[in-house]
C-alpha cells in the first residue's frame, strides 16, 4: 500500500514507520523539517505544515490511507488548543485529498474505567498530561461525526513503554484494559503492529478501538 504518516519522528510514529516498512509499504512521511529523516528505500519525506490542511491534501493525495500520529509536544504551552487545530486540519485535508481511510493515534485519556467515568477526570490522573489528554478526548468526539471518511481512532492503553516487538496484542473497544487489578500496557512496537495490522485488515471503520498485551 501507499500510506501517508503524519508525526513519523515521534513516540509512536517513528516506530509505525519501522514496522510499515517492514511489511514493504510504500511511505511519505510529511514534515515541518524533512531534514529529521534519513533516506531509505520505500520511505518519502514531503515538507508539509499538518496544521494547514491545504498542505496536508496536496501531501497526502493519491494515498491508499494515512496514518496520524500528530502530538504537537506534551512539553507545549499551548498543547490543547495546537492539539484540536492540527487534528481538524488533518482530517480536513485528507477529505479534500479524496482519501477514504484515516487511523488516528489518540490517547488512554477518553477510554472508560467506570460508567460514566473516563481516566482523564480521574483524580489521578496526570497533571501534565491532562490538557492533551483533554484534547484527543475532543478530537474523537469530532471525528465520531465524520460520516465522508473510513476513519478508524486508536486509543493506546494507560502505559505505553519501549520494549520489544511481540507481535501479539489484545483487543478492546471503549473501555480501559486491565492487567488484573492494574492498567494494562503495552510497547510502543506491539502498537505499531496493531496499527499496521488495522490498516492493511480494517476491523474498526468508523468506531475506537484500544489494545493491550
Amino acid at each position: 500500500m501507499k500510506i501517508a504518516l503524519i508525526g513519523g519522528t515521534g513516540f509512536v510514529g517513528s516506530v509505525v514507520l519501522e514496522e510499515l516498512l517492514q511489511r514493504g509499504h510504500a511511505v511519505t512521511a510529511l514534515a515541518r523539517n524533512p531534514g529529521k529523516y534519513v533516506a531509505r528505500p520505500g520511505l518519502a519525506v514531503v515538507h508539509a505544515d499538518v496544521l494547514d490542511a491545504a498542505q496536508v491534501a496536496v501531501a497526502v493525495r493519491g494515498h491508499d490511507a494515512v496514518v496520524s500520529a500528530y502530538n504537537p509536544g506534551w512539553g507545549e504551552a499551548d498543547i490543547h488548543a495546537l492539539f484540536l487545530r492540527g487534528s481538524a486540519a488533518i482530517v480536513d485535508g485528507v477529505k479534500a485529498a479524496g482519501v477514504q481511510r484515516l487511523l488516528v493515534v489518540g490517547g488512554a485519556g477518553s477510554l472508560y474505567v467506570a460508567p460514566g467515568v473516563q481516566l482523564v477526570d480521574t483524580a489521578g490522573f496526570p497533571a501534565e498530561y491532562k490538557q492533551g489528554a483533554l484534547a484527543a478526548r475532543e478530537a474523537l468526539e469530532r471525528i465520531r461525526t465524520e460520516r465522508t471518511l473510513e476513519w478508524t481512532f486508536l486509543s493506546p492503553p494507560a502505559l505505553l513503554v519501549p520494549g520489544a516487538r511481540s507481535g501479539r496484542y489484545r483487543l478492546g473497544s471503549e473501555e480501559l484494559l486491565m492487567d488484573g487489578e492494574r492498567p494494562a500496557s503495552i510497547s510502543v512496537a506491539d502498537l505499531a503492529v496493531a496499527i499496521a495490522d488495522e490498516i492493511e485488515h480494517p476491523q474498526h471503520l468508523r468506531r475506537r478501538f484500544t489494545v493491550a498485551a
